[in-house]
């Protein structure tokens, strides 16, 4: 989840870089607005973690990049920080942010702030994460080189898949309780089994 952070009108895209450098909570930037991100829960971060650790293993030796939630990316006048991010390019000059990813993964989380804990309520939350991830979707289809993004649910087995294919358009493809999948950049395939063990 992300809060609109209070900030004094538009903020240019060099001060929000120079801002992250010492900023002791990370905020991702859309066109002059700096939002807040609030933290994750430990399923989260194993989910993250593992789908990370695969991808990881799979690109060792090779000339892939794979970045855990801590990298940026840009896209255009737009900043985000992927849940995990694998990059098969060569490195932009700057050292902070990558703008050239081949596969972008979100995990999809419910804000904790709420007390309430009613179904309508939950249903709500999950729905304006789908929406921030469905939004992100847009800005990362302009990514020429993004071969796929997942949306990955964090409260159930369930992976929502964006593709190329080989034409260039887009498809989407989802997998729920289980299955298998493969990804390109790197060269692998994963299941919902290996994405949410030790949930």
């Amino acid at each position: 989840m992300v809060e609109r952070a209070a900030t004094q009108g538009s903020m240019s895209v060099e001060d929000y870089l120079e801002m992250e450098k010492t900023a002791t909570v990370r905020h991702e930037y859309v066109a002059g607005e700096v939002y807040a991100m609030d933290g994750v829960s430990r399923r989260h971060s194993r989910i993250a973690g593992n789908i990370f650790r695969m991808l990881a293993v799979a690109a060792a030796g090779g000339p892939c990049r794979v970045h855990q939630s801590d990298m940026k990316l840009q896209v255009d006048d737009v900043f985000y920080y992927p849940d995990v991010m694998v990059v098969y390019e060569d490195e932009p000059d700057d050292p902070y942010y990558e703008d050239s990813p081949c596969r972008v993964v979100e995990v999809v989380s419910q804000s904790t702030e709420s007390t309430e804990s009613t179904e309508s309520t939950d249903r709500r939350e999950k729905l304006a994460a789908y929406k921030l991830a469905a939004y992100k979707l847009a800005a990362y289809k302009r990514v020429p080189g993004l071969k796929g993004y997942l949306i990955v649910d964090q409260d159930r087995m369930c992976v929502e898949r964006h593709f190329r294919d080989e034409e260039g358009a887009w498809r989407r493809g989802d997998l729920v309780d289980e299955g298998r999948f493969s990804v390109p950049c790197p060269e692998m395939s994963l299941t919902l089994a290996e994405i949410y063990e030790g949930q």
